[in-house]
């Protein structure tokens, strides 16, 4: 609700107090007093969203929303008259940097001055005003007494909740679990004796329940004493032990300690320790949200009586479960959603009782949409499919759930209960958190976003605070991990090191983040789909393939608008792009990725002095306005996959500026990837000496220094160039030694042929160097590289490195991945040694044109996960090793001779494990076979 929006300006005003301001006197005082007034209310609002949820219908629920739509609104104000604020604030400075201006001039602006000055301090007095009247009024009404003591709620206004029933479920109506159940009952009968914590991981609806009491009902017997526990968001520790001393002795048929009602909380800590001596024992802890928790109980639990003692924990926070490894054994398991035949199978048996479990014909495809929607979540399954076996088995019917399906998990009563059930991880989290969730709505639905996207739009929104000794690039990382764990966020891609590289969310989660974000005004998204009237104050559109009156109508609220994206396959409309700057004079955020035929900035892009975060990446944009060096708030300008060959010299005024991602790449025919371009810079590039992430540029350039102007970059944390010639060599190390924070580094010579002359030692290579990309003739990889003990990935590309060269790597202690392609690599025979490459786990060899033999020793890789090959025309010997790679997962290989078919090759490879692949281009399209294929593979190798 308002804790969002009131959040995020509170902390807006922090730096803004902070700043020295040129206003009229008494202003600062104001700022600070709307901020006081603002922690006040921000207190009481963390648990409005669930008390008005879940007492929907109660009048004193109402009369809530309506003070905190209120609330709102002022939240927003307040932050419009800040922004404006720090507009004049910046042009005071400006104009105070350039004193000597003609007396003319400064004489006739001073009037406009004043009065803008006079304007914003008469403002923001106002809004003083008006929230001192909204705090009076919320305690004239008792609003805050509601917030706080929840008295004025219809109590018995429950929600009822269908995850209840899952615990009764009879042994032939459980779908999907039954493997997953009988190994945590294995590892719940075998193991140490030890106490022993056994979590059960997943987001909501997903089952952790179900698969729990599963496993409770099979094994309970064998323990001496048992209980479960359902836990949730809001225990009472006394409660909690209170019940679970009345469980057990309940489930061995004893009477209950007399006044245990009355015990303290350390008397029933005592009691139930001593109880619980010499005994084996089964704790089922359902739903747990707290890492608290588990400080709470486990003093009570021997966890170490020669007795099995086993313990059980369902929740949504993987750092729950990870919490307990402080002082027990603890096994993680995250709950997959159901496989599509698992989930079909579900569906079916609630949905067509009248026919024994079995879909109709007519409506097959439509029922296996729905099914698709559901994403495996069996809670939606369980739902819908009751609803829907309710309803007249007819396609219009049921086609009509579907397509509202937004809606309907908001208003019909069969569905709100997973809603709500999906809405309880949402309530839990912090404010800023939620807004960092709800920006998933921005994107369509089952759309993956890469975390670098992520991370930079919600620093440029505001939703990420400073800590102390960390960049806001880790602290959002820390936030999309943060919901990661929470289980409200899927990992869709992975990254060699293990982190995110693509995220979305489940199409339930966003068809209900989709109601939330208008409910608030966070966001408001067009498509051909949905209404196209503006509505309310939002704060960010998302226009997908909608029409450009949009944004053309130039109302007051749209001109309150933060940020825009514009998700458009079409051509966008000329009227469409040139609205921005006319629209929206606050933007924060402006995002074309999704665009691809964009041709063109607005040429006075630069009046938008609040932008942040400007990316029109993939789009056929192909040159930058030159009033793009009047954007002096831009943190991020994202180029790369466009057409800008060339950066204007005006962009060495954007002091702020932290990622400058720009580059294109052409793609042959082949499955490799040509020289990437960079784009060309000039003199000043070395003044943004805020920069994080530059790349690429070309370093070639004629009439200055380009690495005199490099060197004053030490914040630079990742860097690519291209062109590098060969005499470059030395200034370009030079400059690597004083970006002591580098983590990634890129460099690409001029052309095949030409030297990277790495060959000199570098006394102080950047200690933090955790990506390495070599593209150029090397010969031998630089001594320096051995002392990189955070280097995680080197990719190797047209180096010809001879004979044993890669023997400088195989000792890297934290080294994941190795690439060398295009002649990378240019010896005959490769040997990995005993011992070597001990944390590797990606291996990819791509055209090596002289490589003949592979030889890999007992001990050597022995982490590694995939192997990739090819082609390779001349390499016949596999090595008999690859049966000692235990943990090796896939092996591909890619466009391999005939000879490399043989025997002795293939009997190698099936000694593993792996998942064997042979890759062919047929007739321009690539192919995939399998090792039970090999026969094809032959007739086709011969064939061409």
């Amino acid at each position: 609700m308002a804790e969002i929006a009131v959040g995020l300006v509170k902390d807006k005003l922090i730096p803004l107090l902070t700043e020295e301001a040129y206003l009229l006197k008494g202003v600062h005082k104001e700022v600070e007093k709307i901020q006081c007034d603002l922690n006040y209310i921000l207190d009481f609002l963390k648990d409005a969203d669930a008390r008005v949820e879940t007492n929907q219908s109660t009048n004193g629920s109402q009369v809530l929303k309506l003070w905190v739509k209120e609330l709102r609104k002022a939240a927003f104000i307040v932050e419009d008259v800040v922004d404006e604020y720090v507009h004049l604030m910046a042009q005071q400075q400006c104009s105070h940097r350039h004193r000597f201006i003609g007396f003319l001039r400064r004489s006739a602006c001073l009037v406009v001055k004043l009065k803008t000055r006079h304007d914003i301090a008469s403002k923001i007095q106002d809004m003083r005003q008006t929230i001192r009247d909204i705090n009076q009024r919320s305690a004239d009404n008792g609003y805050i007494s509601m917030l706080q003591h929840g008295s004025t709620f219809d109590q018995s206004n429950t929600w009822y909740d269908p995850r209840k029933n899952f615990c009764f479920l009879k042994e032939n109506e459980v779908v999907g679990i039954e493997y997953t159940r009988d190994e945590l009952i294995g590892k719940l009968e075998g193991g140490s004796p030890r106490r022993t914590v056994m979590s059960v991981v997943g987001m909501g609806g997903l089952g952790k329940t179900t698969l729990a009491h599963q496993v409770y009902v099979h094994t309970k017997g064998s323990f001496d004493c048992h209980a479960w526990i359902d836990v949730s968001q809001s225990y009472k520790k006394l409660e909690i032990l209170q019940k679970l001393m009345k469980k057990f002795h309940d489930a061995r048929k004893e009477p209950v300690p007399e006044r245990i009602d009355g015990m303290d909380e350390t008397t029933v800590m005592t009691t139930l320790r001593e109880y619980l001596q010499g005994k084996k024992y089964l704790v089922i802890f359902d739903d747990v949200w707290k890492i608290d928790f588990w400080g709470d109980i486990e003093k009570v639990l021997p966890e170490d009586n020669e007795k099995n003692g086993r313990i059980i924990i369902t929740t949504r926070d993987v750092k729950v479960a990870k919490f307990c490894k402080t002082s027990s054994i603890v096994h993680i398991h995250h709950l997959q959603p159901l496989l599509p035949e698992n989930a079909w199978k579900l569906f079916c048996s609630k949905a067509f009782h009248e026919f024994e479990g079995r879909c109709p014909t007519y409506l097959d495809k439509l029922c296996h949409e729905i099914v698709e929607r559901c994403q495996g979540l069996p809670l939606a399954i369980v739902a819908i499919a009751g609803l829907l076996s309710t309803k007249n088995n007819t396609v219009d019917e049921w086609r009509k759930l579907l397509t509202s399906l937004s809606s309907e998990l908001e208003s019909n009563k069969h569905l709100t209960s997973i809603s709500k059930i999906l809405s309880l991880s949402y309530n839990d989290l912090p404010y800023y958190l939620k807004s960092c969730f709800l920006y998933f709505g921005v994107f369509p639905e089952d759309h993956s976003v890469r975390r670098g996207r992520l991370i930079r739009q919600w620093i440029a929104e505001g939703f990420v605070i400073s800590k102390k000794d960390k960049t806001p690039e880790v602290v959002a990382e820390e936030h999309l991990t943060e919901l990661i764990n929470r289980n409200l966020v899927q990992v869709s891609e992975v990254d060699f090191d293990g982190k995110a590289r693509t995220c979305r969310i489940h199409d339930l989660l966003h068809e209900i983040i989709l109601n939330k974000i208008e409910d608030l005004s966070f966001c408001q998204v067009f498509s051909r789909k949905n209404d196209l009237n503006f509505k309310g104050l939002t704060r960010r559109l998302s226009i997908v393939n909608a029409s450009p009156n949009v944004v053309t109508s130039n109302t007051d609220e749209i001109s309150h608008v933060r940020s825009v994206f514009i998700i458009d396959d079409n051509e966008v409309p000329n009227q469409l792009v040139s609205a921005i700057t006319t629209s929206f004079k606050l933007l924060k955020v402006l995002d074309f990725e999704d665009a691809p035929n964009l041709d063109h900035l607005p040429k006075d892009i630069g009046t938008l002095f609040h932008l942040k975060y400007l990316s029109v990446r993939g789009t056929r944009v192909g040159s930058l306005p030159k009033s793009i060096g009047k954007l002096e708030n831009l943190e991020t300008l994202d180029l790369k996959q466009s057409l800008v060959l060339v950066l204007p010299v005006e962009i060495k005024r954007l002091r702020k500026l932290r990622h400058l991602l720009a580059y294109h790449s052409d793609r042959n025919k082949d499955y490799h990837i040509n020289r990437q371009k960079g784009v060309k810079v000039e003199k000043g590039i070395g003044r943004l000496q805020s920069l994080q992430k530059l790349y690429f540029i070309e370093v070639n350039v004629v009439g200055f220094n380009i690495f005199e102007e490099l060197s004053k970059l030490t914040e630079l944390r990742k860097l690519g160039i291209k062109k590098l010639r060969s005499a470059d060599g030395r200034a370009l190390c030079d400059c690597i030694q004083r970006m002591s924070y580098l983590e990634s580094l890129d460099v690409t010579s001029t052309s095949e042929d030409e030297m990277i002359d790495f060959e000199e030692s570098m006394a102080s290579p950047p200690q933090f160097l955790q990506r390495l990309y070599l593209k150029g003739l090397l010969r031998k990889l630089p001594e320096w590289i051995t002392r990189l003990e955070h280097l995680e990935r080197i990719w190797i590309s047209e180096t010809k490195l001879e004979d044993n060269s890669l023997n400088a790597l195989q000792n890297l202690p934290s080294l994941l991945e190795l690439r060398i392609s295009r002649d990378g690599y240019r010896g005959e025979k490769l040997r990995f040694e005993k011992g070597a490459f001990p944390k590797l786990k990606l291996l990819f060899f791509w055209s090596m044109s002289e490589l003949r033999s592979l030889i890999i020793e007992e001990g050597a890789l022995r982490s590694l996960e995939e192997f990739e090959i090819g082609p390779c025309p001349h390499l016949k010997e596999l090595s008999c090793g690859f049966q000692h790679l235990r943990n090796l997962k896939r092996v591909s290989l890619w466009e391999m001779p005939t000879n490399f078919l043989m025997f002795q090759n293939l009997q190698s490879l099936q000694s593993t494990a792996a998942d064997i692949q042979f890759i062919y281009r047929i007739e321009g399209k690539l192919w995939w076979y399998g090792l039970e294929n090999v026969t094809k593979v032959l007739e086709i190798m011969r064939g061409k």
